[in-house]
C-alpha cells in the first residue's frame, strides 16, 4: 500500500514538474476507487467526442466530451494540456449497468483560435483515464468562420434561343465554411424539374430553353455567418420567325384572259417574339396566269336539199359545230332545220294568210322613208356649209347624256358665297380655295406662267370628228393630239362598227391640240433649307410634298443645306410598252452626297384609287443616265425600302437622294385613277357680250390643281363651282364634257360645241397635265347679266359628275373674293423642336424603351402593330434604333393640326401608361397631351 502511495505521489510530483497539475485526488489509493467503480475489465469509452466547430462574430464555441467508465477526462489542445480550473465537470452512475459516466466540457474563444500560429488548424481532443488505462478521443478542429463580399464570378447575362442550351455560371465568395450556392429566379428559388441541371461547381445549365425560361438569375451564397447575392443576370429566350405554309393559289382575277393570281404566307410559325428575328423573303407570291375564254357555238353549213316529199316540201339541215360551244358559250341562235316550198308555189297544202303581204309592204314603205330622210339630211347639211363643220341635230348630241336632277344649294359649305342659302341669280358666285402662294411669285411671273397652266388652247369650233354610234345616238368628237395609246395590259380600245366620218374646217386645226413648239417648260417648285443635328421639315406649299429629316440624322457640328424640287420637264418614267402611267409628281430631294445616318420620310400624293387587285404600284427612281429604274413594289416587302400606301398620299422611307415617282399598272378595268373637275369663266376679251367657260380635268393632286389655279389667276378667272373628284377607269372608254339647260332666249352658243371629248389614252396618260375643253356663250342683250348652266362630265360607261354655274358676267356685281386666302404661304421650312410633334425628350424615353429586347415582350414590333404600321418589319429590323425609325414614319403621317391621341391611345395599350413613376410612359393622356403641345 505504501509503495503504491510512494509511486503516485512521485508521478503527480513529475506531473507538476511539467504543468500539468494532475488533482490530489489521483493520490488516493485507486484501489478504493476501484472497487468504488466496479471494475468492468474495458478501457475508458466515449460516449461523445468533440465535434469540429466555427467561432462566429467572436463568440466562443464549447467543446464536450463524455466517457464510460472513466476516473478523469482532460482537454488537450494543440498539444498541450488544458488547465483543470478551464475544464466544467459532471458525473453520474448509469442505471443499468452501474458504472461512472464523466462528462467534461471546456470553452475556446476567437482570441484563442488567432493567437495559434501553427502549420494546421486549432485542435483540441480529450483523454480520459480508468484503472486499466487511458483513451484517446477523436481530433477536433475549431476554425473562425467568415464570408467576403465579391463574388469569385458573377453569372451574364444571355440571349438564348428557343431550344437553345442556357449556361450561368457563378463562383461565390471565399468563406469558411464553404458557402452553399442556391439559384434564384424572379426573386424565387429554382426547382429542378429534370430540365434544369445545378452542377457541382454551381453552374446552372438548362440543356433545351423555353419561353418560361426567360427571366433574372441571382445566384445566392451563404454559410453559418451571411448570405450574399450574385449581379442579376437577365436571360431572354427569344424566337425566330418562321414562315407559315404557302396558302392555296388564288383563282385567276380575270374570267377570260391573261391575269394574276397570288398566294400569301405569314410570319407566324412561330410568330418572332423577344427580339427575335422577322422572317426573311416575300409574304406574297403573284404569277401570271391564263383563264379559258368562253366559245360561243356557231352554225356549219347548210347541207343539201333533201328529194320533195309528197307534201312539196324539202329539208336542209345545219349543226352547230363550227365552232361548237365551250367553256360556257353560248348555243347557236336560230332553227337547225329548214324547209322550202320545192315547187315554187305551185304546189301548196295550205292557204297562207295575208301577213306575209302586209310584211312586205311595211319593209317597202320603211325603205322610201330612209331614202327621203337621207336626201333631206344632206340638202340641209349644204344648207348650212357656212359654219365650217358638218351640221347635225343637235338633239343628238345630247343623246348620250342621260338627265339630271342638281340640287340648287350648297348645304354648309364654307368654300362657296352664300353656301347655306339657294343660289341668287342676281349676285355672282366665286369658289375661294384654301391654297397659296410663296411670296417670291410676282405679279409678272404669275401672267408669264398663265399659259403654262394652259396647255391646252381655248376651243373654237375649227372641225370636228363626228362618231356614228348608232341609228339614233351620235356624238362628237373633237380632234386632240394624240398622246401614246396607253392602256391597260390585256385591254385595247374596240373601235369595231364605229363609223367615223371626219370633215374638217377651214384650218383644219385640232380644237385640242395644243400648240407644242410655243409653249414653254412648266415651272419647278423648289424649296431649300439648312438643317444640322436637330433635324427638320420640308414642305412644298399647296402640293401635298413634304420632306421629313430625323433628329440625329445629320451627325454632330455638321450642317446640310437640303431642297425638294418637283420636276415638270417632260422626261416621263413611264415604260416605253405604254402600260404603265404616273401616279404622283416627280419630286427630288438632295444634295446628291448627302449622309444620314437614318432614313429620310418623304410624303408625295398619288391619284390612285387605292383598291385591292386593282391596280400593281411601283416606286421608281432616275438613275445618272436619266433612265428609270424600279425600286420596289409596292405590294411586296424590302428591306432596303419602306412604302406606307394611303388613300391620297404615300409615305416613304428613303436612305439615298435622288428623283422619285410612283407608277401604275392597271390590272383589270375596274382600276380607276382620281380626276379633279373644275369650272372657270371669264369675260370674252373680245367681244363685250361673250363669256368663256373653262372646264379642268386634270388628276387629283394638289400639285396639278395649283397650276390651274396659277394660270387661271394670271387671265382673270374665277372658280364657279367647288371642284368635284371623278373616279376614270381603265375601261378605255372616253371623256366626254357637255353643257347643258343654257337659257335659250338669253344666251347663244355656237353650234356643235355643246358636247366635246377626251380620247382615253389623253386622260389616262395625261401624266400630272391638266386638259381644258371651253365654251364660248354670247349674250344676246347686254341687259342679260347672270347666267346659269350645267357642266356635265362623264366616262362612257362610267361614272358621271355634273358642275352647277351660278354666275354675274357683269363687271361691277362680281364679289371680290380672294383666291389664295392662307397667311404661312412662306413657311416651307422648319427645323429642330418646332418641326416635330413629339418632344425630343419623349421620342428618346420610347426608344430607349422598345429598343431594348424585353422578356415580356413590349419591343418595338408591338409598338409598329399599335401604331398601325405592322407591315414588312423586316425593314425596321435593320436600323439602329427601329423604334426611331417608326416614330419618324408616324411623324410623316400625322402632319395635320391636332393633338398626340393616336401615340398616347397606343402607349396605354401597350401598358406603358399605367405607373405613376418618373417614367416618359407612366403619365395620363392629358398630361402627355399638354407636353406634347
Amino acid at each position: 500500500m505504501g509503495q503504491f502511495s510512494r509511486g503516485c505521489y512521485l508521478s503527480l510530483g513529475i506531473l507538476l514538474v511539467f504543468g500539468l497539475q494532475v488533482p490530489i485526488t489521483l493520490a488516493r489509493g485507486s484501489r478504493g476507487q476501484s472497487l468504488q467503480h466496479g471494475q468492468s475489465g474495458t478501457l475508458p469509452h466515449f460516449l461523445e467526442e468533440p465535434d469540429d466547430a466555427y467561432i462566429v462574430k467572436s463568440n466562443p464555441i464549447k467543446l464536450r466530451c463524455r466517457a464510460r467508465p472513466a476516473l478523469q477526462i482532460f482537454f488537450k489542445c494543440n498539444g498541450e494540456w488544458v488547465h483543470q480550473s478551464q475544464h466544467l465537470s459532471q458525473e453520474h452512475t448509469d442505471q443499468v449497468t452501474g458504472l461512472k459516466i464523466r462528462e467534461v466540457m471546456i470553452n475556446v474563444t476567437g482570441q484563442q483560435v488567432e493567437d495559434f500560429h501553427g502549420p494546421e488548424d486549432y485542435w483540441c481532443l480529450c483523454v480520459a483515464w480508468s484503472h486499466l488505462g487511458t483513451s484517446k478521443s477523436r481530433k477536433a478542429t475549431v476554425r473562425i468562420a467568415y464570408l467576403r463580399k465579391n463574388f469569385e464570378q458573377d453569372p451574364q447575362g444571355k440571349e438564348v434561343p428557343i431550344k437553345g442550351m442556357i449556361v450561368l455560371h457563378c463562383r461565390p465568395p471565399e468563406g469558411v465554411p464553404v458557402a452553399e450556392v442556391e439559384w434564384l429566379k424572379n426573386e424565387e428559388p429554382l426547382g429542378s424539374d429534370g430540365i434544369i441541371d445545378t452542377r457541382a461547381d454551381h453552374n446552372l445549365i438548362i440543356s433545351e430553353a423555353r419561353l418560361s425560361d426567360s427571366g433574372n438569375y441571382t445566384c445566392l451564397a451563404s454559410n453559418i455567418v451571411a448570405k450574399r447575392r450574385s449581379a442579376t443576370a437577365t436571360v431572354v429566350v427569344f424566337v425566330n420567325g418562321g414562315w407559315s405554309s404557302w396558302t392555296d393559289w388564288s383563282p385567276c382575277n380575270v374570267r377570260c384572259g391573261r391575269g394574276i393570281q397570288k398566294r400569301s404566307r405569314t410570319c407566324t410559325n412561330p410568330a418572332p417574339l423577344n427580339g427575335g428575328t422577322f422572317c426573311e423573303g416575300m409574304s406574297v407570291q403573284k404569277s401570271t396566269c391564263s383563264a379559258l375564254c368562253p366559245v360561243d357555238g356557231g352554225w356549219s353549213e347548210w347541207s343539201d336539199w333533201s328529194v320533195c316529199s309528197t307534201k312539196c316540201e324539202r329539208q336542209r339541215s345545219r349543226e352547230c359545230t363550227a365552232p361548237e360551244p365551250k367553256h360556257g358559250g353560248l348555243l347557236c341562235d336560230g332553227a337547225a332545220l329548214g324547209t322550202d316550198n320545192c315547187t315554187g308555189g305551185l304546189c301548196t297544202q295550205s292557204v297562207e294568210d295575208s301577213g306575209d303581204v302586209a310584211l312586205y309592204s311595211g319593209l317597202a314603205a320603211g325603205v322610201v322613208t330612209v331614202v327621203v330622210l337621207i336626201v333631206a339630211v344632206t340638202l340641209y347639211r349644204r344648207s348650212r356649209s357656212q359654219y365650217g363643220v358638218d351640221v347635225i341635230d343637235s338633239s343628238a348630241l345630247t343623246g348620250g347624256f342621260q338627265s339630271f336632277s342638281f340640287k340648287t344649294a350648297h348645304q354648309g359649305n364654307p368654300l362657296l358665297i352664300n353656301s347655306s342659302l339657294p343660289p341668287d341669280l342676281t349676285v355672282s358666285r366665286t369658289f375661294t380655295s384654301p391654297m397659296c402662294f410663296q411670296d417670291s411669285i410676282s405679279d409678272k411671273e404669275i401672267m408669264a406662267e398663265c399659259s403654262l397652266a394652259d396647255p391646252l388652247p381655248d376651243l373654237k369650233a375649227k372641225g370636228s370628228f363626228l362618231l356614228s354610234v348608232g341609228p339614233v345616238e351620235r356624238a362628237e368628237y373633237h380632234q386632240a393630239k394624240a398622246h401614246p395609246q396607253t392602256f391597260p395590259r390585256g385591254l385595247t380600245p374596240d373601235y369595231s362598227g364605229v363609223g367615223v366620218e371626219a370633215t374638217l374646217g377651214r384650218r383644219n386645226k385640232s380644237l385640242f391640240a395644243p400648240q407644242a413648239p410655243s409653249t414653254p417648260p412648266r415651272p419647278q417648285h423648289r424649296i431649300a433649307g439648312v438643317f444640322d443635328h436637330a433635324g427638320g421639315r420640308l414642305v412644298v406649299p399647296n402640293t401635298g410634298v413634304s420632306l421629313l429629316v430625323p433628329h440625329g440624322g445629320i451627325a454632330d457640328d455638321t450642317t446640310w443645306e437640303m431642297y425638294m424640287i418637283i420636276n415638270q420637264e417632260d422626261s416621263s418614267p413611264q415604260s416605253e410598252d405604254g402600260h404603265e402611267i404616273l401616279l404622283s409628281p416627280e419630286v427630288t430631294y438632295g444634295p446628291p452626297g448627302l449622309n444620314l445616318s437614318c432614313p429620310v420620310a418623304m410624303t408625295i400624293p398619288h391619284c390612285a384609287e387605292v383598291v385591292a387587285d386593282n391596280w400593281s404600284i411601283r416606286l421608281k427612281r432616275q438613275k445618272q443616265d436619266h433612265l428609270w429604274e424600279e425600286v420596289m413594289s409596292v405590294e411586296e416587302e424590302s428591306s432596303a425600302f419602306y412604302c406606307l400606301l394611303e388613300a391620297q398620299c404615300c409615305h416613304l422611307l428613303l436612305e439615298r437622294p435622288g428623283r422619285y415617282a410612283l407608277l401604275g399598272e392597271p390590272l383589270n378595268q375596274e382600276a380607276a385613277k382620281r380626276l379633279r373637275l373644275a369650272v372657270f369663266g371669264s369675260p370674252d376679251l373680245a367681244n363685250p357680250l361673250g363669256y368663256n367657260l373653262r372646264v379642268y380635268c386634270l388628276d387629283d393632286t394638289p400639285h396639278a390643281f395649283q397650276e390651274v389655279a396659277v394660270g387661271e389667276r394670271g387671265r382673270g378667272g374665277r372658280l364657279l363651282e367647288e371642284p368635284k373628284t371623278l373616279l376614270f377607269r381603265a375601261n378605255t372608254f372616253s371623256l366626254q364634257v357637255s353643257i347643258q339647260d343654257v337659257p335659250q332666249f338669253l344666251w347663244s352658243i355656237k353650234p356643235f360645241t355643246t358636247c366635246q371629248e377626251f380620247s382615253f389614252s389623253q386622260v389616262w396618260a395625261s401624266s400630272q397635265r391638266p386638259l381644258q375643253c371651253a365654251f364660248s356663250l354670247e349674250r344676246y342683250s347686254p341687259s342679260s347679266s347672270q347666267l346659269s348652266c350645267k357642266i356635265s362630265v362623264r366616262q362612257v360607261k362610267g361614272q358621271e359628275q355634273i358642275l352647277q354655274v351660278y354666275t354675274s358676267v357683269v363687271e361691277s356685281e362680281k364679289a371680290v373674293v380672294p383666291f389664295f386666302t392662307q397667311s404661312d404661304c412662306t413657311i416651307t421650312s422648319q427645323t429642330g423642336s418646332r418641326a416635330f410633334k413629339i418632344p425630343l425628350s419623349i421620342r428618346q424615353r420610347i426608344c430607349a424603351t422598345f429598343d431594348t429586347a424585353n422578356a415580356k415582350g413590349k419591343d418595338w414590333q408591338l409598338l409598329a402593330q399599335k401604331l398601325c404600321i405592322d407591315r414588312n418589319l423586316c425593314y425596321f429590323a435593320r436600323q439602329q434604333s427601329p423604334s426611331a425609325v417608326i416614330l419618324s414614319l408616324w411623324e410623316a403621317q400625322h402632319q395635320d393640326p391636332g393633338d398626340l391621341d393616336s401615340l398616347a391611345s397606343a402607349l396605354e395599350e401597350i401598358g406603358k401608361l399605367h405607373s405613376s413613376k418618373n417614367t416618359t410612359l407612366g403619365r395620363s393622356r392629358e398630361e402627355l397631351d399638354t407636353e406634347f403641345t
